[in-house]
Order: C-alpha cells, then sequence, then structure tokens
C-alpha cells in the first residue's frame, strides 16, 4: 500500500508532503504556530487520487510551525570589463521550517 500524500503550493512553488515530514517553505505568517495550506493540487489516499483544476475544492493540509530562520547567503556579482562597473550584493532567504500533521 503506498504512502498517502499531497501536492502543495505555498510561496510560488509546489511541494509533494506526506504526514510527519518536515520542508522549509518561504516565510510564512502564523502567530500561533498552526498552518493551514488551502492550495491542494493533488491528494493520494489510500490508493484513491484525486486532481483539481486547478485546485481541491474543500481540501485541507494542516501543519505545524517548527522554525524560523535565513537560508545561506547569496552572492550577486555584475562585473561590466572595460567600464571599471562593479557591483557586489549580498541575499539571505528567509524560510519557515514545518512539519506536516495530516492529510
Amino acid at each position: 500500500m503506498a504512502k498517502d500524500f499531497a501536492i502543495i503550493e505555498t510561496g510560488g512553488k509546489q511541494y509533494r508532503v506526506s504526514s510527519g515530514e518536515r520542508l522549509k517553505v518561504e516565510k510564512l505568517a502564523a502567530p500561533d504556530g498552526a498552518v493551514v495550506f488551502d492550495k491542494v493540487l493533488l491528494r493520494s489516499v489510500a490508493d484513491r487520487v484525486e486532481v483539481g483544476a486547478p485546485y481541491l475544492t474543500g481540501a485541507t493540509v494542516k501543519a505545524k510551525l517548527v522554525s524560523e530562520g535565513r537560508g545561506k547567503k547569496v552572492i550577486v556579482f555584475k562585473y561590466h570589463s572595460k567600464t571599471r562597473q562593479r557591483k557586489k550584493k549580498g541575499h539571505r532567504q528567509e524560510y519557515s521550517e514545518v512539519e506536516i500533521a495530516n492529510i
């Protein structure tokens, strides 16, 4: 028997999730620590697959906020030869780590 899973969309990206799994997503505002993903594209429960067009109506994935943080620094360096133009910029993406409670 296959493990139950769902495909959700958050932060402009799509993730394949199952119960008990931890993943890092774009930073979410969750003051009470509970997160509900309502943009569910696909759900597979007990060998029954439901596909949305584009989203499933009434389907939600509940998660718990575990931690928040910032990713590794990414250096953006622009350089134009012969004109002595240099520009260095750094970026650290903020993320929220969530644990999927149930599908």
